[in-house]
């Protein structure tokens, strides 16, 4: 099944979390932030949202930087994927 989102909605999948730190010490499950790097998986095509043009300037495969507790949850086929707005998204990685 394929997420299609509509007007400024992005579909992304978290990034894992790092299980270790740079100096080597492995983290516990409960101790691991929750990621905000995410990949771009679909984009909508962007149109009037209240009241004014939204273009899309991100696309798909894109890492990118989310607020840390933007958009929606849902699981489709197994998989987890957030779906926000463009807006929820910081920056972009490279």
């Amino acid at each position: 099944m394929n997420i299609k989102p509509l007007l400024d909605r992005v579909v992304v999948k978290m990034v894992e979390a790092e299980e270790t730190t740079k100096s080597g010490i492995i983290l516990a499950a409960a101790a691991q932030e929750k990621p905000q790097i995410a990949e771009i998986v679909a984009v909508g095509p962007g149109g009037v949202v209240d009241g004014h043009e939204e273009k899309m300037v991100v696309t798909v495969g894109q890492k990118v930087l989310l607020s840390k507790y933007s958009g929606t949850q849902v699981k489709v086929d197994g998989e987890e994927y957030t779906i926000l707005r463009q807006s929820d998204i910081l920056a972009v990685v490279e």
